[in-house]
C-alpha cells in the first residue's frame, strides 16, 4: 500500500506541474518581450509622423480659410468711391458721374447694374479700359415727386448701382455676354448709394459732379467729332493722291507733244 502511494505522488506532482504552466506563461507575459518592445517603439515611431500629417493638414485648412476671408482685391478705383450724388429736382431726370480708372496690370471690362432699370440708365452701360485709363461714366435718374410735397432728401433712397469688374485677355470690343459666359471671375467692385443734393445749397460735392458731368459731356463731343485731316490720304503702295494726279497730268501732257510731233 505503500508503494502505491508512493507511486502515485510523482504523478500527482505532475498534475500539479500541467496546472502551473499556465501560471508561469501569465508571469512570462507580464514581462516585456523583445517583440512587444519592437512594436511598442514601432508604434512611437509613426506617432509623430501621423500627428505631424494632421498639422499639415489642419495648416492647410487655416490657409485656406484666411484666404476666403481677406478682401478681394479691387481692379477699379472709383470716384466717388461708393456714393453717386443727384441734384434733387422732383419730377425731373437728373444726371450724377463717377470717374472709374483700371488700377490693375490687365485690360478690365465693367458693368453697371441697377435695381431700378426702368428708372435709371448708365452712360456707357459698360466699357474695356486698358491699364491706367479711366473714364467718367454719367448716371440718369428720374426723380418721383414726393407724397404732401414734402423733400425726401434726407431720406435715404432704396435705388442701388452695382459696378462688376472682369479681367480679359486684351483690347477688344465690349459685350455685356462677357459677364455671363465667366460668371466665376466676376467680381464686385462696389455697391454705390444714391444720395440727393440741394441744388440750391452750393456744396463740395455739387461743385465736383457739376466738373464731372462738364468732362463727361466734353469727352462725348469729341467722341462724336469725325478725325480731322492730317495731311493727304495714302492709297495703294503708298503713293500720295496729290503725286499721283501730278504724274497723270505730266503723262497726259507728253502724251499730246508727241502727238503734234507725230503729225
Amino acid at each position: 500500500m505503500a508503494i502505491d502511494t508512493e507511486q502515485k505522488s510523482p504523478s500527482d506532482g505532475k498534475v500539479w506541474g500541467i496546472f502551473k504552466l499556465p501560471f508561469r506563461h501569465t508571469g512570462n507575459n507580464t514581462r516585456t518581450t523583445p517583440s512587444s518592445s519592437s512594436a511598442s517603439n514601432l508604434y512611437v515611431q509613426t506617432q509623430p509622423h501621423v500627428e505631424g500629417s494632421n498639422h499639415h493638414g489642419s495648416a492647410i485648412s487655416v490657409s485656406s480659410v484666411a484666404k476666403s476671408l481677406l478682401p478681394t482685391r479691387r481692379r477699379l478705383k472709383l470716384d466717388p468711391a461708393n456714393k453717386l450724388y443727384f441734384p434733387y429736382e422732383p419730377g425731373k431726370q437728373v444726371r450724377s458721374a463717377v470717374r472709374i480708372k483700371n488700377t490693375s496690370k490687365s485690360y478690365t471690362a465693367f458693368k453697371f447694374q441697377t435695381t431700378a432699370p426702368k428708372s435709371c440708365f448708365m452712360r456707357p452701360p459698360g466699357a474695356i479700359l486698358a491699364p491706367g485709363e479711366s473714364i467718367i461714366a454719367t448716371v440718369f435718374k428720374f426723380v418721383e415727386p414726393p407724397e404732401n410735397n414734402e423733400k425726401q432728401m434726407d431720406q435715404k433712397s432704396r435705388v442701388k448701382f452695382k459696378i462688376m469688374s472682369l479681367k480679359v485677355k486684351g483690347p477688344m470690343d465690349y459685350i455685356p455676354e462677357l459677364f455671363d459666359e465667366q460668371k466665376d471671375q466676376v467680381a464686385i467692385e462696389q455697391i454705390l448709394r444714391v444720395v440727393f443734393l440741394d441744388p440750391e445749397r452750393p456744396c463740395p460735392a455739387l461743385e465736383k459732379l457739376k466738373c464731372q458731368l462738364d468732362e463727361a459731356d466734353a469727352a462725348l463731343e469729341a467722341r462724336k467729332k469725325p478725325p480731322e485731316d492730317s495731311g493727304p490720304r495714302i492709297i495703294g503702295e503708298g503713293l500720295v493722291i496729290d503725286e499721283w494726279k501730278e504724274r497723270r497730268e505730266r503723262y497726259l501732257a507728253r502724251q499730246q507733244v508727241e502727238g503734234v510731233d507725230s503729225a
